[in-house]
């Protein structure tokens, strides 16, 4: 069963990307950004069922717990080097948010790209076991997504 959750995720994100693949010849730089930004809205997708279940405003169920924290392992895990082009920075396509500071500063992205799977692969494992270990795990998500757009996300 779990298997089937992170499979239909990873359809999920086929489908929401399929639209950036297909607009690539037009503009490859706007499609790489689109397909990052679906990528993010996966993670914001799962996270929020994991969040709202730690801070008690929806109701913990361990099948959905594990579910979106395997969903967010395997999406974490993918290669997501082509979502980054060089001058798809914000200011340059629009729509983007991101910071040239992520390019200039690649093995830092890179680490904190890492951290997030660590902490991903974590939550995972706890998620599905009880409320208590997957509040437990959320620090270190949320601290892990924080990381990254502190450094590399443009502020509204």
């Amino acid at each position: 069963m779990r298997l089937t959750h992170v499979l239909a995720g990873l359809v999920a994100a086929s489908v929401l990307t399929a639209g950036a693949v297909m607009a690539q010849g037009a503009d490859p730089l706007a499609a790489a950004v689109k397909a990052r930004q679906s990528h993010m809205q996966l993670y914001a997708f799962n996270l929020g069922l994991l969040g709202g279940m730690a801070q008690g405003n929806i109701a913990y169920d361990s099948a959905a717990a594990s579910a979106a924290a395997a969903n967010l392992a395997a999406l974490s895990a993918l290669d997501q080097s082509r979502y980054w082009p060089m001058g798809s920075a914000a200011g340059e396509v629009e729509g983007s948010r991101a910071l040239a500071a992520i390019w200039a500063e690649g093995s830092d992205a890179a680490a904190k790209g890492q951290a997030l799977n660590a902490a991903a692969v974590a939550m995972a494992a706890v998620a599905g076991t009880d409320l208590a270990s997957l509040q437990g795990a959320m620090g270190a998500l949320g601290g892990a997504c924080g990381a990254c757009h502190q450094s590399y996300r443009q502020t509204n």
